[in-house]
């Protein structure tokens, strides 16, 4: 008896194994991206979030069994919590975001792309006045300066989590983004679109969120 339950159980891993498929993911985003698949991070923007101009494409892959939820941590530069960059120079302005990314199956086949299907949650707005951006000693919280931090929800990337109210996705065009370096390097799928919350420069930290059946 003790001999059938090994077996039995064996059997039953081969087949949840077998149920798992790879696939491959393209995906840029201005400044700073992290992916999970139910919960588990597969990836992280290779360039760090402290780096200005961290313009980058990644290609990766993961393995997964559907249906799956994709969760994406999505964060425009800032230096503090005013949501500006370059503070204290010439150049002293707000930030702007937006990210894309598309998955395929092991056979080549397009599974998910961004666009409007996604559910965000912004997590952080600043400045909440852009004429902080004009200010000569800009301070975060003060003034025009003010912000807006939401704590990030708990299990958010999993399948058990209700996003019910949660907003869709904003697609932005590509001349309102400007996506630069690695942005080319990637054959796109024309439905893939970017994606951010309603507004590019005050929106900075955006999770979303989407399950691929």
């Amino acid at each position: 008896m003790r001999f059938s339950l090994v077996v039995l159980t064996s059997c039953l891993a081969l087949t949840s194994a077998a149920q798992a498929e790879t696939f491959s993911v393209d995906i840029w985003a201005d400044n700073w991206f992290s992916m999970s698949v139910n919960g588990q991070q597969v990836a992280e923007d290779s360039v760090p979030i402290t780096t200005e101009r961290s313009f980058n494409a990644e290609s990766f892959v993961f393995e997964a069994e559907r249906p799956f939820v994709i969760g994406l941590t999505l964060k425009d530069f800032k230096e503090n919590d005013t949501g500006l960059e370059y503070i204290g120079s010439r150049r002293q302005q707000m930030g702007d975001g937006g990210a894309i990314m598309q998955v395929h199956d092991a056979d080549g086949e397009l599974v998910s792309v961004s666009n409007s299907d996604w559910q965000c949650l912004v997590v952080h707005r600043a400045p909440l006045d852009a004429t902080c951006a004009e200010e000569s000693d800009p301070v975060a919280g003060e003034g025009a300066c003010k912000f807006e931090i939401s704590e990030e929800p708990e299990n958010w990337d999993t399948a058990e989590f209700d996003a019910t109210g949660w907003s869709a996705a904003t697609e932005h065009s590509a001349r309102e983004v400007s996506p630069k370096d690695g942005y080319d390097k990637i054959d796109w799928a024309p439905s893939a679109k970017l994606i951010w919350g309603p507004d590019l420069k005050t929106d900075n930290t955006v999770l979303c969120r989407l399950t691929v059946e």
